[in-house]
């Protein structure tokens, strides 16, 4: 009886990177276009270019970035011997070209993503598919099939839990920001409520932004609401924490994200695509609650600018609970799958105390504390992303919720309404800041990583990556 130990299990690490390695100096010579030969060659497989095309559009519509989606479909057309593969990926067009050789012209297909749904548990099932097929596991006729079960397959949460996610994210980040447990509960329901509304309109063909501004309407207004109740039979309560925390459910940290990493890899016309969704989002947020805003001071609620809700350096129980809880309602919201929610809490967890800790001790400023622990983030986010073989969005993209700028923001609305419009421009800007250091601090994370990696995909280790290429200088 062979022991535990010596029982067959899944590839290894090294055993997976060193396959790829090898399959890549296999194929090298079929992929260097300058060496057409003019012997009769067989045309490439349909089914290999529609399977590669396909994977790509479903990871790009899922919500993984550019650069990954080309990288895997490189990685399948050498799995799948598509000879002299080029891929073009942009923020709604995937195309593959591949050239037989000899006189025979080149083979193009293309697709179009027409509709995204952020689902990071396809892209964890597809990034697995990808990966066998790299190592020789799967034969195109399987990886078809798989393609078509992932397609299929429901999502690890039932729709009405991925609403419930919204709310979450709004109480956690209340309760986090002192709201207290009725405010948290008046916010869960408020950013429900709102969601309901845009997925109303979306099914009328509304365009996103007004479904986004709607959301914020809604949950703004309940917010105010409130506010006016209990300012006026003197209860006390932080309403304006109901506002924060829709501000931080509906603050667009996936494109954010994709945007700087696209641009860091040179996929600049995506990585505009991505900053202008991003800024759009934004506006559409930003459109909403001054709205709101306005009308109720004009109403003569009173929103005090001395007791805006903010959970600024504080270590306490409750804010460590609201970052972690925070962070595992994005998770939820964007269907990561469940295995993956504790560690994406405590690195909630992890970056909140790196921030706070640093402002705290070293009384740096907020986009430094912002960068430092976005940076730990990326950095433990891709070495368990490389450790458990599984793709890094949905360690990242979760785990920096807790610094999104839903206070900040919301300050500056609140000072626009009030007629200090230079200071609200300012806090504004101020939150954009922090953003912006958000996504480049994971972005930068990652990049310490692949410093030192080898291997990938597509066998492309640290010295074949196209973005790390010279452009100026010393070659």
């Amino acid at each position: 009886m062979p022991s535990k130990r010596e029982r067959s299990g899944p590839p290894s690490e090294e055993f997976m990177l060193s396959r790829m390695r090898d399959w890549r100096a296999e194929h090298e010579r079929e992929l260097i276009p300058d060496e057409l030969e003019d012997e009769d060659v067989k045309l490439p497989d349909a089914r290999a270019i529609n399977l590669v095309l396909r994977v790509g559009e479903l990871m790009l519509a899922s919500g993984e970035g550019t650069e990954a989606v080309s990288e895997a479909m490189l990685s399948l057309s050498v799995a799948f011997d598509l000879p002299r593969s080029e891929v073009s990926v942009t923020f709604t067009t995937i195309s593959l070209s591949t050239h037989p050789g000899g006189d025979s012209p080149p083979v193009t297909g293309e697709r179009v993503v027409r509709r995204r749904t952020l689902d990071y548990f396809r892209v964890n099932e597809l990034h697995t598919l990808v990966q066998q097929a790299a190592l020789g596991l799967l034969e195109l006729e399987d990886a078809n099939a798989r393609l078509e079960q992932i397609r299929r397959a429901r999502m690890p949460y039932p729709n009405w839990m991925i609403a419930v996610g919204f709310g979450l994210i709004a109480s956690s980040a209340s309760l986090m920001v002192g709201g207290g447990p009725i405010v948290a509960t008046v916010a869960f329901l408020a950013t429900v409520l709102g969601d309901r509304t845009s997925v109303f309109l979306a099914n009328r063909g509304v365009a996103e932004f007004y479904q986004m501004a709607a959301a914020a309407v809604v949950a703004a207004s309940i917010g105010v609401g409130l506010l006016w109740v209990s300012t006026e039979m003197d209860l006390g309560l932080q309403a304006g924490a109901i506002i924060t925390g829709n501000i931080m459910a509906l603050l667009p940290g996936r494109p954010l994200v994709s945007s700087i990493q696209d641009g860091i890899s040179g996929s600049y016309v995506s990585a505009a695509a991505r900053l202008l969704e991003t800024f759009f989002i934004l506006g559409a947020i930003v459109s909403g609650v001054v709205t709101v805003a306005y009308t109720a001071t004009r109403l003569g609620v009173d929103l005090d600018l001395e007791n805006l809700p903010s959970a600024g350096t504080s270590l306490e129980v409750p804010v460590l609970v609201g970052a972690a809880g925070i962070a595992m309602a994005f998770a939820i919201s964007l269907a990561v799958p469940p295995r993956m929610l504790p560690t994406i809490g405590a690195m909630g967890v992890m970056i909140w105390l790196i921030y706070a800790g640093l402002r705290l001790l070293l009384e740096v400023p907020p986009v430094v504390g912002t960068v430092v622990g976005a940076v730990a983030v990326g950095v433990v986010g891709h070495w368990l992303a490389r450790r458990t073989r599984r793709p890094v969005l949905p360690y990242l993209i979760p785990s920096i919720a807790p610094l999104l700028p839903g206070s900040i923001l919301y300050r500056g609305l609140i000072e626009i309404t009030q007629g200090t419009a230079v200071s609200g421009l300012l806090s504004i800007a101020e939150a954009v800041m922090v953003a912006l250091a958000l996504g480049a601090g994971v972005n930068l994370g990652g990049e310490l990583i692949r410093a030192f990696q080898r291997g990938g995909l597509a066998g492309a280790g640290m010295r074949s990556r196209p973005a790390a290429r010279r452009t100026r200088g010393g070659y």
